[in-house]
Parts: structure tokens; C-alpha cells; sequence
């Protein structure tokens, strides 16, 4: 994992880059609405120039709130410009899917984070390129989010805790301190992780369960306390 505080990865606002959201479906709208939402710069230029969604299935519609769809990762790899890409796909599986396809140098995947999070220096709160933070998350110290991984709205993440390249939390997800998401995780909607857990790489983790025990990998677990249902060969 890369180690770079927020401060080191954050631009600032007011830089007026044009920014492309990949995922053209509803986390897609709500992407938009958090980029929509940082602070202008003194000058009152937007944080980020959205320009439109890109998705590999065409939305019914040949705009999607408002903006234009631009077409698929393979027109967005085509590009000739510099962009900013904001991966709005809540799959683990699917978000790393789609970041492999997405090959061009031109390429740069920002972290996205609400302004109502606080992330400050005294925190050491890592992260790395393309992670997405929604409204009303919780972030305390010495915490380390690796690639792409996404926080849903209203999640918390404890002291110490490491969530692997492109984890998943969905809305009011709670990692505990020192907890340990192995890459891919995701954690459905409610769902605990307690302190000093461990999960593994691409496990699954159903809505409201409960983690007490450390999950193999490529699992599927629900209840409270959480139990395997289903295992998949990698």
C-alpha cells in the first residue's frame, strides 16, 4: 500500500480539472452530488469540471442527471486529454474490473472525499489513489485506506484499521479498530467488522451481520454473530 496522508494526494479546490464519473447508475448520480458539494475556490471556480458519465451499459437515457453519457471505458481510454475519473461501481469485483480496463496515461483516478468529513493532518489518515469517502463518515486516527475503496454514507472506521484496495463499505458500515479487510471486502449495508477482525480477500459480508471472528477468504457470511454460508475457489 502507498502510504501518502490525504494532504499529499488532496489538490485543493478551486482547480476547475475536468473530472468524468465512470458508472452511470445511482451511485454514479450520487458521485456527482459529492463532487457537486466541495468548496469553490477564492476565485469561485468549481473544485472539479464534470463533464459527464462514461459507462460500458449505456444508460435508457442519453443524459444522466443532467449531464451527457460519453460512452464506454474503451472511448474513455481513447481520450486525448488529461482526465480525472471518479469509478462510481459499488461491486469490489466489479470496481477492479473496471479499473483494469482503464489503461490510458491520461488517466488520473483523485481521492473524492466529502467536505463534512474530517480528515485532518493530526488524524495520519492514509489513502490511496481513487478512493471515494461519502457524506457522514467517521475516520478517527491512524487508519490507512489502500486503492480504490469506498465508503458508503455514514460509515465508521476505527483506529488502526487497514481496509485492502478496492474494499467496500455500504451505508452505516463499521470497521473497528485495528480490524484488518483484506483486498476486495465488501460489507454490506449495517454490517460490523469488531475490533482486531480480520476478513479476507473478496469475502462478503451481508447486510447487518456481525463479525466476532476472522472470515476466510472469498466467503460469503451473514447473521449476527456472522457465520460462513458459502465459500468460492479463487
Amino acid at each position: 500500500m502507498t502510504q501518502l496522508f490525504f494532504s499529499d494526494y488532496y489538490a485543493g479546490p478551486g482547480t476547475g480539472r475536468p473530472l468524468v464519473i465512470f458508472g452511470a447508475g445511482g451511485l454514479g448520480r450520487e458521485v456527482l452530488s459529492l463532487v457537486q458539494q466541495l468548496p469553490p475556490g477564492p476565485d469561485g471556480a468549481p473544485a472539479w469540471e464534470v463533464r459527464g458519465f462514461y459507462d460500458d451499459v449505456a444508460p435508457a437515457a442519453p443524459t444522466v442527471a443532467g449531464l451527457p453519457y460519453l460512452g464506454t471505458s474503451a472511448d474513455l481510454n481513447a481520450t486525448a486529454e488529461p482526465l480525472a475519473v471518479a469509478v462510481a461501481v459499488g461491486s469490489s469485483a466489479g470496481r477492479a474490473a473496471v479499473v483494469g480496463r482503464l489503461t490510458s496515461a491520461q488517466l488520473a483516478f483523485p481521492p473524492l472525499v466529502h467536505p463534512g468529513v474530517v480528515l485532518g493532518p493530526a488524524q495520519r489518515i492514509s489513502l490511496s489513489e481513487g478512493c471515494i469517502i461519502q457524506q457522514g463518515c467517521i475516520l478517527t486516527c491512524d487508519i490507512a485506506l489502500d486503492r480504490f475503496v469506498l465508503l458508503n454514507l455514514g460509515c465508521t472506521v476505527g483506529h488502526d484499521a487497514v481496509l485492502g484496495e478496492f474494499c467496500s463499505l455500504m451505508p452505516r458500515a463499521n470497521v473497528g479498530g485495528a480490524a484488518r479487510l483484506a483486498p476486495g471486502v465488501y460489507l454490506g449495508t449495517g454490517a460490523t467488522v469488531i475490533q482486531g477482525v480480520a476478513v479476507g480477500e473478496y469475502t462478503t459480508v451481508g447486510a447487518g451481520a456481525v463479525v466476532v471472528r476472522a472470515l476466510p477468504p472469498r466467503a460469503t457470511a451473514v447473521g449476527v454473530p456472522a457465520r460462513v454460508i458459502k465459500t468460492v475457489s479463487s
